[in-house]
């Protein structure tokens, strides 16, 4: 089967994912328990400020060799606390057009990966739900599983991690049903 029948799929379920995070994450608002304000805000702003850190990912705190984790000195800094992670964004307002932008490509990607295990895997006219179980289960690591690692390694609560899972649960539900309505007859 040759791949160009699936990209009108790949599109249409990347078009309807967009929308459909866009509904989960602007109308219904169950995401806004995933951030917290920090206590005493505006002190730890202050501190950052005048450290001036560049664009990135921090530790603190940081400990660039697993060795020295057993000296006394830094096991003193973890027991102490905090223990954190730290992403510093670029200065100025969120560029929104620019994450959803992004946030398109990556649906499309998940859709086009789904697409292509479902060719290798499935014929033209193949059984609808079994093409909705192949791409609905890629689209679901592909929109879940990486959460799931947020949580092991950078303390990302699993609240946060549970509600990721049942938007990723959503969105691979339409991508299956997409590919289910879309997928070429034999």
């Amino acid at each position: 089967m040759p791949f160009g029948s699936l990209w009108l799929p790949v599109i249409v379920s990347a078009v309807v994912v967009f929308v459909a995070s866009s509904i989960l994450h602007m109308a219904l608002k169950y995401h806004k328990a995933d951030y917290r304000p920090l206590p005493n805000e505006e002190a730890v702003r202050d501190a950052l400020a005048r450290g001036n850190p560049a664009p990135g990912l921090y530790v603190t705190p940081h400990c660039p060799d697993m060795k020295q984790m057993k000296e006394p000195a830094i096991m003193a800094k973890f027991e102490k606390g905090p223990v954190a992670l730290l992403t510093v964004m670029p200065k100025g307002a969120p560029n929104m057009p620019k994450h959803l932008t992004l946030w398109f490509a990556f649906c499309v990607l998940v859709s086009f990966v789904a697409a292509y295990v479902a060719r290798h895997t499935l014929q033209p006219g193949a059984d609808a739900m079994l093409v909705m179980r192949i791409t609905g289960t890629v689209a679901f690591a592909g929109y879940v599983l990486s959460h799931l690692s947020d949580s092991i390694w950078k303390g990302q609560p699993w609240g946060n991690t549970l509600r990721h899972a049942v938007d990723g649960l959503i969105y691979a539900l339409l991508t299956g049903l997409v590919f289910r309505l879309m997928w070429p007859a034999a």
